[in-house]
């Protein structure tokens, strides 16, 4: 059998079931894309070789504990192999559903540091103890997207913290969903300085005075896109204290798919972020127009929701880009479709959305279940 060597072989047991593909390995016909799901109790991690010549890697499992990986992986030094590592045409890599000890992933981590890695996605993971940080010596992933769902850290909310420290201040796009923790220990955190996108979507849990918490002031100067669907957002008011407190200036932020309310009479009035120019409000449950919006906005989408008449020029923003479709008022079986999606025959675009909406949110619990247990 051939003998990976071991950065490489610490990369293959951080898997998730997926019944579709065959295992154990399959790369396409142009050396793209390459999946592996390793199912079998002793599986056989040199079939993952074929995997060394694509672009993008997606690596599924059983959800492995790796703790035997701990004693193999100690005297472990991904610096000898930095040259093959940083040959690979590996750009976009998906590991998931594994038990696995910070060392271990500090490992992986390492050893990624030394490839040209771009896209890096973590999927139900649980990482027990903390990550360590990172010798001198080490490079740092010079990564554009991070993106982790469904990832437990045993350390709360300072894992943010400690993955920054292996991270090169390159990164672009950060999406966090169903996390663990949100509530990051501001002091602890560096800036961001290149981060132009935040996803914290499809966190139900978060409301505004979790994102309160996770928007640490001064540290993400860059951002652009701030995106907050189905995470527990209770009024846009909320929302713009939450980025006034930090001090960020999106220019499109997304409220969709929250059941938002009214503001309540008498609120402090809030100042929104001068440079945003787009709000989603769309599948928001919204009966009336909220008070509060910001004064001018190019884009404002209330699409799909309850607004049972037409807005009232003077309760809305100057806008250029007004998108009302799917209101009840201007289509009488709107509410009914979201409702029950699959009342007619013919399924209209909103309906659609929020059944894609509910069909995602339970296959990511189904594959959370199936991946451990």
């Amino acid at each position: 059998m051939v003998r990976l060597p071991c950065p490489l072989l610490l990369l293959l047991p951080l898997l998730r079931v997926s019944a579709a593909t065959p295992e154990p390995c399959q790369i396409d016909d142009e050396d793209v894309r390459c999946v592996c799901n390793f199912t079998h109790p002793q599986p056989d991690w040199s079939s993952a070789l074929q995997c060394m010549a694509a672009v993008e890697v997606e690596i599924r499992g059983g959800g492995r504990s790796l703790e035997e990986f701990l004693l193999k992986s100690a005297s472990a030094n991904p610096k000898q192999y930095a040259d093959m590592l940083k040959a690979l045409r590996l750009r976009r890599l998906t590991v998931g559903a594994a038990r696995s000890p910070a060392q271990i992933l500090a490992l992986v981590l390492h050893a990624l540091g030394f490839s040209r890695l771009k896209e890096l996605t973590l999927e139900d993971l649980e990482v027990t103890g903390q990550v360590p940080p990172p010798l001198q010596e080490t490079p740092g992933l010079a990564l554009t997207t991070f993106r982790l769902r469904n990832v437990s850290w045993a350390t709360g909310g300072a894992w943010l913290g400690e993955l920054q420290q292996w991270l090169q201040p390159s990164l672009k796009v950060l999406k966090v969903a169903q996390a663990s923790s949100l509530a990051f220990p501001c002091a602890q955190l560096r800036a961001f300085p290149a981060l132009t996108t935040l996803d914290l979507s499809d966190n139900p849990g978060l409301g505004e005075r979790g994102l309160t918490a996770a928007l640490c002031p001064r540290k993400f100067p860059a951002l652009e896109d701030l995106a907050l669907r189905n995470a527990g957002m209770e009024t846009p008011s909320g929302v713009c204290a939450a980025l006034a407190g930090a001090g960020v200036q999106p220019h499109r932020l997304d409220l969709s798919h929250n059941s938002l309310r009214a503001t309540a009479a008498g609120a402090r009035e809030c100042v929104w972020p001068a440079a945003l120019s787009s709000l989603n409000l769309s599948f928001a449950e919204l009966e009336q127009v909220p008070k509060g919006l910001p004064p001018k906005l190019t884009v404002l989408d209330l699409s799909c929701n309850k607004l049972n008449r037409a807005p009232r020029p003077e309760e809305l923003p100057a806008v250029d880009d007004l998108t009302l479709e799917g209101n009840p008022y201007m289509d009488p079986e709107a509410l009914q479709h979201q409702e029950d999606p699959m009342a007619s025959g013919v399924v209209p675009p909103c309906a659609r959305s929020a059944l894609t909406m509910g069909v995602s949110g339970t296959l990511a619990l189904l594959q959370g279940a199936r991946g451990f247990a």
